[in-house]
């Protein structure tokens, strides 16, 4: 057992138990919350087992990291109360006139941390279309320091080529991270295809049950392990005790979640596209998807992620997201509960109009974060959300 928990076995085996080891005192299988603040020390500045203040380091805290580094194919893992305090910590380690590449199709929030926080702060950043490499490597300058990527991005479901990528900010001595909470680590591991650092809204499916926001950032080199921890605990962006305990009983489960996820995603996506409401499906799993062999080579399979645009734009779209009672009209996504949303109104009300649409992502976009229920109820609730679309 001691092996599978140092990072052996099979991914669904290392889901339940890497970084997990009964209670020493009692033998509890499932691992305590610490919920304490401080630590008594063997002697002065002689912390007993490593632990002094839970800001710095927690052992339920250490068991997840443990266990996302594990799911990561990673040396280390560092939790953060939620995906953004994650991002903060990233950025915060440039300095002014350090320049990011970055795509043009990013979640709403970290465009506005990008744009409203860290570029007052000095940090430059191009925005470019990160499904074609080229643009990336021409995007790249003397002070690039980072290349950023979604991949499946947020809402739109395109593709960046990780490996190609990777490749490129190596040959100029520039980082790479990935955003990977659409595709989780059972679907996609960046740092396997030459990524640096590893993003995730642990919010979102490695918690999985829509009761916990919490962030992480993932990585092999252990000096930029220490900048980040460093971070981590200056700026106070740790994630609490009860919060790992929550994401560790959700990566439990993951492998098995997003099997269903996926079944369903796929089934749904096929649907729609050939439902004559319909003007275009974003989903890699489909054919008509620009990127679909990106997608096979790159995934081992497609996501619950599925985003879609009416005929008859707004109205539609809105009519649509709150006339279906399945589908939760609600942000944020990865649930075992499906929700709907709106992104130009919800989650990515936050970037400008004039750039959303440069980016493609029209005015009656619908996303949909596909859960786990049935999926025969799930199209049933998908048609009670179109004929409303139509009397739109």
């Amino acid at each position: 057992m001691d092996t599978i928990r140092n990072n052996h076995g099979r991914f669904e085996t290392r889901a339940i138990h890497a970084g997990q080891v009964s209670d020493p005192n009692n033998g509890a299988v499932m691992t305590p919350v610490y919920l304490t603040s401080t630590f008594e020390q063997d002697a002065p500045a002689v912390p007993r087992q490593g632990y002094e203040y839970s800001r710095t380091t927690n052992p339920t805290r250490t068991a997840l990291e443990q266990n996302l580094a594990s799911l990561e194919s990673a040396a280390w893992g560092l939790a953060f109360a939620s995906g953004l305090g994650a991002t903060n910590a990233l950025l915060a380690r440039f300095s002014p006139g350090d320049h990011i590449v970055a795509g043009n199709d990013l979640y709403g929030g970290t465009y506005r941390i990008f744009t409203k926080v860290f570029e007052r702060m000095g940090l430059r950043f191009s925005f470019v279309d990160t499904r074609d490499p080229d643009a990336v490597a021409a995007a790249i300058e003397t002070d690039t320091a980072l290349v950023y990527l979604e991949t499946p991005t947020n809402p739109l479901l395109r593709l960046a080529d990780i490996g190609a990528i990777a490749a490129i900010a190596k040959q100029a001595g520039v980082l790479t991270a990935v955003d990977n909470t659409f595709a989780t680590p059972f679907l996609q591991r960046p740092l396997e295809l030459g990524a640096d650092i590893v993003l995730h809204s642990l919010t979102k499916y490695l918690g999985g049950h829509s009761d916990v926001v919490g962030g992480a950032l993932i990585g092999n080199d252990e000096g930029l392990r220490e900048e980040l921890a460093f971070l981590q605990n200056s700026a106070g962006g740790s994630g609490g005790p009860m919060d790992a305990f929550l994401v560790m009983r959700g990566t439990k489960t993951l492998a098995l979640r997003m099997e269903r996820h996926c079944e369903n995603a796929t089934e749904l996506a096929a649907y729609l596209e050939g439902h004559g409401q319909v003007e275009r499906v974003h989903y890699p799993g489909l054919k008509s998807h620009a990127q679909h062999a990106l997608a096979q080579r790159q995934m081992s399979s497609f996501g619950g992620m599925v985003s879609f645009e009416l005929k008859g734009g707004v109205a539609a779209g809105d009519a649509f997201a709150t006339a279906t009672e399945i589908f939760t009209l609600a942000e944020s996504l990865g649930g075992v509960e499906s929700l709907v949303e709106t992104p130009p109104s919800m989650t990515h009300a936050s970037i400008p109009v004039e750039v959303r649409r440069a980016a493609g992502l029209e005015d009656g976009l619908v996303r949909l974060s596909v859960g786990i229920e049935h999926v025969e109820d799930l199209r049933a609730d998908i048609d009670r959300g179109l004929a409303a679309a139509a009397r739109a």
